[in-house]
């Protein structure tokens, strides 16, 4: 029995002896694997904090900086667990196919969630609206509130938060009313068709000319646009500072209907002329008496 243990003690000793090459190289690879794969992590760490700063710096928008730093750490961080497979003596070849076919088939199953966030690089890219920006996206006009990868988010006036998918966004129209620093006023006047025409024109007119917002430079349109067979409509355009357009509207409406009534031009109200036919009336009196 002692004989058999020393045996297998023998055995193990020269098995150690004889691979002892084999293990070392195997701990020492092992080992720098560990030490590639955790140097890669500080590395993919420090450099998407680095290209944070250097794109912060430049005015660069906070949601660009921030897609583009997680988007280089977390490539960085594949490469080093690759490296690091690699260097343990794994087939990386084989297991980039098989993470090939793997990103394939989920890339088909979420088509839907890959088209929001390529539309969301797109956004993040070219930015055609900002956080901060009053905006018209999809079906839905609200102010910008976050821009994320695959969705957006805005708070409309009535104080609602709405959610739109980015490739709703991406494949519609996008109508930004902030990123000018001017805007048109577009107004659209009715007065009787009684009224003179030049005098309409003249009351419409100062009343623009004393408001100090409306940027005089820009021009200011005054015209009959239409007439019907009770009214004349006129149609006003004037240009405003963006931030205060609806200031401006809203003042310039009220102000013209005060200004039209201190003149006595009437505004139109349908109306209807009844003719009465006097022979008619007769006749049917004359029957009347006959009966």
């Amino acid at each position: 029995m002692q004989s058999d243990s020393l045996h297998t003690l023998d055995s193990v000793t020269h098995w150690f002896d004889a691979n002892k090459a084999l293990m070392t190289a195997g701990a020492v690879n092992l080992l720098m694997a560990l030490v590639l794969f955790v140097v890669g992590l500080c590395l993919a760490r420090m450099a998407g904090e680095g290209v944070q700063k250097v794109l912060a710096k430049r005015g660069v928008d906070h949601t660009v900086t921030q897609f583009f730093s997680v988007l280089l750490r977390y490539a960085l961080i594949v490469f080093f667990i690759v490296a690091a497979l690699e260097r343990i003596g794994v087939e990386t070849s084989s297991l980039i196919a098989v993470i090939g076919a793997a990103g394939l088939a989920v890339g088909l199953a979420l088509q839907g969630s890959l088209a929001n966030f390529a539309a969301g690089v797109m956004l993040v890219t070219f930015r055609p609206v900002r956080v901060g920006e009053y905006a018209t996206v999809g079906a839905v006009a609200g102010t910008i509130q976050e821009i994320n990868i695959f969705s957006t988010t805005l708070t409309t006036p009535d104080n609602k938060t709405v959610v739109v998918p980015n490739g709703k966004i991406i494949s519609g129209e996008i109508t930004n009313f902030t990123r000018q620093k001017t805007r048109r006023v577009d107004l659209a006047i009715g007065v009787a068709n009684t009224a003179s025409v030049a005098q309409v024109k003249d009351v419409i007119t100062t009343v623009i000319q004393l408001d100090s917002r409306v940027l005089h430079d820009n021009g200011v349109t005054v015209r009959l646009m239409e007439l019907t067979p009770t009214a004349m409509n006129f149609v006003v355009r004037a240009w405003a500072p963006n931030k205060q357009y609806w200031d401006v509207y809203f003042d310039l409406l009220e102000q013209i209907k005060t200004a039209l009534d201190d003149n006595q031009i009437p505004m139109p109200y349908p109306h209807m002329h009844l003719h009465l036919a006097q022979n008619a009336a007769r006749e049917e009196q004359a029957l009347t008496h006959l009966s």
